[in-house]
């Protein structure tokens, strides 16, 4: 108990260096200071915070992934058949039926 009280800072004590910091700024050199929307934090959050953040982290990137690969497939199928179409057949040459046979090589050597 003693050691999660360590790390919340005292926002009472006005004593305390904490309480002294300011924001970092940013500033572009052309003497406007402008402070950071989120500054980063003064202590590192409890376990059980991070451990929730990590889980909703790894659902959110899942999902994205999975919606990335199903929009690549609907892309492929859409412009499979696009293809096909235009050109009016099979657009994948290797797909082809073998009923064409390719031009034999000729005798004529002498």
């Amino acid at each position: 108990m003693a050691e999660e009280k360590s790390q919340i800072p005292d926002n009472n004590n006005t004593s305390s260096s904490a309480a002294k910091k300011t924001t970092p700024e940013i500033g572009s050199g052309s003497g406007k200071r402008m402070s950071y929307y989120n500054p980063p934090e003064s202590f590192n959050p409890d376990q059980a915070t991070l451990r929730e953040q990590w889980k909703f982290a790894i659902r959110q990137y899942s999902k994205w992934y999975s919606h990335a690969w199903g929009t690549a497939i609907l892309a492929g199928g859409v412009f499979f058949g696009l293809g096909w179409i235009i050109k009016g057949s099979n657009p994948l040459p290797s797909l082809q039926s073998s009923s064409k046979q390719p031009p034999s090589p000729s005798n004529d050597e002498k």
